[in-house]
């Protein structure tokens, strides 16, 4: 009978670019089950809502994780502006859309670099990093900012793209797509990242959903879940599917995020074209007063934001829930079964955000 023992893992590991910590319960090498411990990282964010009035807040809630930060700061204006009865402009609402998916192509590409890290793959690693810094150089040159941006506000957005801005970054996003696809095809089809991601921390369709996965995580699985099919911001507008691939395993996590590259890429393409003139703001008056759930699609998944006012400019409680909160249930389910080796690329397959989870 093969003998029991408890290994923790983390919150430092080498390849673990997370503070996540797990108490591994092994036979031998096998994984057999996995008990996490959060909250490493305190920092009472949402407790500032007592002290920031609710436009001062913005620039709190962006700065819940840098990776997620323009998600954020929209997630929690289209909460208050749905409790003020406030109509952004559609210009706003497609400006918005369009920094979204540049979060969405920064973040995986960020994530892809640490997976080719991971597995030992440096040169895969800086060229995966190497074009995410295009896109950083795209948000600098429109909003000022490479991770904490602060152009969204109650009521729009504080800055505007001219056609010339527009022109350049679909030039950079033709550049970033032809130089995609060399990469990719390492990534989809190299034999040795196929030895490392096939087949390995299988989530089927019917245990993502019970367990609540969601982003590339649960669409990984077949399941054509995602919260841009609400219509919210210019998503609406947009010719949109979600990405799935069927075969639930670290692999297809993998494609999944890969493809969604692709697909951001030609929903800004989209938004360019149709972006319509007109103002990037409305004044907004009076003070919050009700109480809104409000759910949008970032990078790692969907988020929920939950605002509630009482009238005053201080909003009585904010609250997220964010992807990782939700990755980390089927990812416990992932992990029985495994190796102790392979632990590090399977955590890293979810592509966990703990400083969006521990706030």
């Amino acid at each position: 009978m093969a003998k029991r023992s408890i290994v923790p893992f983390g919150p430092q590991h080498p390849v673990l670019p997370e503070p996540v910590h797990l108490d591994l319960v092994l036979e031998d090498e096998v994984v057999v089950g996995a008990v996490p411990s959060i909250g490493f990282v305190h920092r009472g964010l949402e407790k500032l809502v007592e002290t920031k009035d609710f436009k001062e807040y913005v620039y709190i809630a962006e700065r819940v994780c840098g990776i997620c930060s323009f998600g954020h700061g929209m997630g929690y204006c289209q909460s208050v502006e749905h409790i003020m009865g406030v109509e952004v402009p559609r210009r706003a609402a497609y400006l918005r859309t369009i920094w979204m998916e540049m979060s969405r192509i920064h973040s995986h590409l960020l994530w892809l670099g640490l997976l080719a890290d991971a597995m030992g793959f440096e040169s895969l690693f800086m060229q995966s990093w190497r074009l995410r810094e295009k896109i950083l150089d795209m948000f600098d040159a429109t909003t000022g900012g490479r991770i904490i941006f602060s152009v969204n506000c109650v009521g729009g957005v504080l800055k505007d793209m001219d056609s010339g801005m527009l022109a350049r970054l679909v030039d950079t996003l033709n550049d970033i797509e032809r130089e995609l696809r060399p990469l990719a095809d390492t990534f989809l089809q190299d034999y040795t990242v196929g030895t490392r991601l096939v087949g390995l921390g299988v989530l089927k369709a019917e245990d993502a959903t019970l367990a609540g996965a969601v982003g590339p995580m649960l669409r990984a699985s077949g399941v054509a879940y995602d919260a841009r099919m609400l219509g919210y911001a210019a998503y609406g507008d947009l010719d949109f599917a979600p990405v799935t691939a069927e075969a639930g395993d670290s692999y297809a996590r993998c494609e999944v995020r890969i493809r969604e590259i692709y697909q951001s890429i030609g929903l800004i393409r989209q938004a360019v074209q149709k972006i319509p003139e007109g103002p990037i703001a409305v004044p907004v008056k009076g003070n919050p007063n009700g109480e809104h759930f409000m759910r949008i699609e970032q990078p790692r998944g969907e988020a929920v934001y939950y605002v509630k006012g009482s009238g005053s400019k201080f909003i009585d409680r904010f609250r997220l829930r964010t992807p990782t909160t939700s990755n980390i249930p089927p990812m416990l389910d992932m992990l029985k079964g495994c190796q102790l080796a392979d632990v590090p690329l399977l955590i890293l397959t979810i592509d966990p955000c703990i400083s969006c989870t521990e706030r």
